[in-house]
């Protein structure tokens, strides 16, 4: 559905995509992560025709996308900080989007309005930046994308206003099968609305999978093994530290399998337990040398 090829932009000598490719399957909730500088706003605004590529390609069901009206019209786009003109009011900007999107459900406006309650005629560049993010949702939502591509995009709202958000937009993807790429900060939260992940670094991909498969590929392992006894040498072990005799380990591969290798060491202590999607984008990236606010902003 959403995909890129090869993709390449320079600015001023630095390549902010270096041959990236992507590929976001149709219906998917995707999650975008990588480190300060990886090129995820690049990307994003790439795939939403801002930005003309150097080369490589920017599709969206196999079309291209800069200056390709008929695909931009099948996109939602909420950037992290919100466009709107100076003096235009929340009813502008929805006029506005009335005419540029011919999806746009008026019917799902009004309902979507019990849920937001802001006053349509109030001028956006007076709202809190929560309440920005409220209006660029209900216009989004109303306008019925086939794709919807948000940056940071609950950022600025209350706990209780990201779970209605969000629960909008999932029964959007279950009853018409939306294709949703988000970039956030808050894995947390991707962990529970994401199926898959594209990991970015210094412009390329590192790794993208369904986030199940990720989460049945790395185990972290609490083990106290008895004296004399010693880790088998080809384990995959991406992070170690001990205290005592009781032993944390990362190690990559199924946790069905490492439990049982494991276990015929005899353990005095044995305990697989699930890493979180924080600690799985940590060690992908290289381990524990990283800190989760490099990885995640």
């Amino acid at each position: 559905m959403i995909e890129t090829k090869a993709l390449v932009k320079t600015f001023d000598k630095v390549r902010a995509l270096d041959g990236l490719d992507l590929h976001v399957p149709k219906g998917a909730v995707y999650g975008l992560v990588g480190p300060n500088g990886a090129g995820k706003s690049t990307l994003i605004r790439h795939l939403t025709g801002i930005y003309r590529q150097d080369s490589g390609e920017a599709l969206i069901d196999g079309q291209p996308v800069y200056e390709n009206p008929a695909v931009k019209a099948r996109i939602a786009y909420i950037p992290d900080e919100i466009f709107y003109y100076n003096q235009a009011t929340i009813r502008d900007m929805k006029n506005l989007a009335r005419s540029v999107y011919p999806g746009f459900d008026e019917f799902r406006w009004r309902e979507l309005g019990k849920l937001f309650e802001l006053d349509q005629r109030r001028q956006v560049r007076r709202l809190s930046k929560g309440m920005q993010k409220q209006a660029a949702f209900w216009i989004a939502l109303s306008q019925r994308p086939d794709v919807m591509i948000l940056d940071e995009p609950v950022d600025g709202l209350d706990p209780v206003m990201r779970r209605q958000v969000w629960s909008e937009l999932m029964a959007d993807v279950a009853a018409n099968g939306t294709t949703v790429l988000v970039s956030s900060h808050n894995l947390r939260e991707l962990e529970d609305v994401c199926d898959h992940v594209g990991i970015m670094r210094n412009g390329k991909m590192l790794l993208e999978r369904a986030l199940s498969e990720m989460q049945d590929n790395l185990v972290k392992m609490q083990i106290a093994l008895p004296e004399g006894a010693v880790l088998p040498e080809d384990l995959q072990i991406l992070h170690r530290s001990e205290n005592g005799r009781l032993q944390q380990l990362i190690l990559r591969g199924k946790s069905e399998e490492l439990t049982e290798r494991l276990s015929a060491l005899n353990p005095l202590f044995m305990d697989p337990v699930p890493l979180s999607l924080e600690e799985i984008f940590i060690y992908e990236l290289g381990g524990g040398e990283h800190e989760i606010s490099d990885l995640v902003v």
